[in-house]
């Protein structure tokens, strides 16, 4: 039984330091890139200053939104591509034949895109602390919206990275088609609850809708769904999409695609 007990921890340890192994090489080809790092922070501050010029509404009220829209980009922008620039580049046959298994390289991928997203969520807000009125007035909640909708939206990445395609440009149309109808229906250019009939009952499809709503509810502002709906939601969310990640790469991998 000790015996037992003993293999199991070892193999737990060779897992866990495998998904550290794959998150610091992400980091390092991926992420740490100006590029990637400019792209992640100025896009969707301009995206969101363009969208609110000519309207009348406070500065410290736009921050949450700016947030949670550089949380979206960043936590999923490069999680799509991962798989198809290692397919592209004859990498991802060696990651496969590894002894580690589907989950934790899984898992390396969605760590990368959490701390990417957590760490430069950051700048907005600062940027949006020192240049305006905002205050937080929930920092529980605050963490909370960060650290839950980057995990969400890196596992959602990971989800979108599993068609077998060699060319980056494939996964990327593919990955633009679900996030940017998404962005526009939860809540971040507009409240949930000023937008049309049509687009709330849509909004609660999309995890950023509550991780916007508990963004926008560390910086004191009123929010659309109760707390504890949005933590489980976001929750919920990860597990589903990790769970049909698990799926489908399996799913391909057993196609020999």
């Amino acid at each position: 039984m000790s015996d037992t007990v003993s293999e199991g921890i070892r193999t737990w340890r060779r897992q866990a330091h495998g998904v550290y192994v794959i998150a610091k090489k992400n980091s390092m080809l991926y992420y740490l890139k100006p590029p990637v790092l400019i792209f992640g922070v100025l896009f969707p501050v301009f995206f969101f200053l363009t969208f609110l010029m000519g309207r009348p509404i406070a500065a410290d009220a736009i921050v949450p939104g700016m947030v949670a829209m550089a949380l979206w980009f960043t936590a999923s922008a490069v999680g799509p591509l991962v798989t198809p620039w290692e397919r592209n580049a004859r990498t991802y046959e060696r990651l496969i034949s590894s002894p580690l298994s589907l989950r934790a390289i899984l898992l390396g991928d969605i760590t990368s895109g959490l701390l990417f997203g957590a760490c430069l969520s950051v700048v907005p807000v600062v940027l949006g602390l020192a240049l305006t009125d905002s205050v937080i007035t929930s920092l529980p909640l605050l963490i909370c919206g960060v650290v839950l909708g980057a995990l969400s939206f890196a596992t959602l990445g990971v989800l979108l990275a599993s068609p077998p395609a060699s060319s980056p440009s494939n996964i990327m149309l593919l990955s633009n088609l679900v996030r940017l109808p998404l962005l526009f229906v939860s809540g971040v250019f507009l409240p949930i609850a000023e937008m049309p009939s049509w687009a709330q009952w849509i909004s609660p499809i999309s995890p950023l809708s509550y991780a916007a709503d508990l963004i926008r509810t560390g910086f004191g502002q009123e929010p659309y769904f109760p707390v504890w709906v949005a933590l489980v939601a976001l929750v919920g969310f990860t597990v589903v999409m990790f769970l049909g990640a698990c799926f489908f790469h399996r799913m391909w991998r057993s196609r020999g695609l």
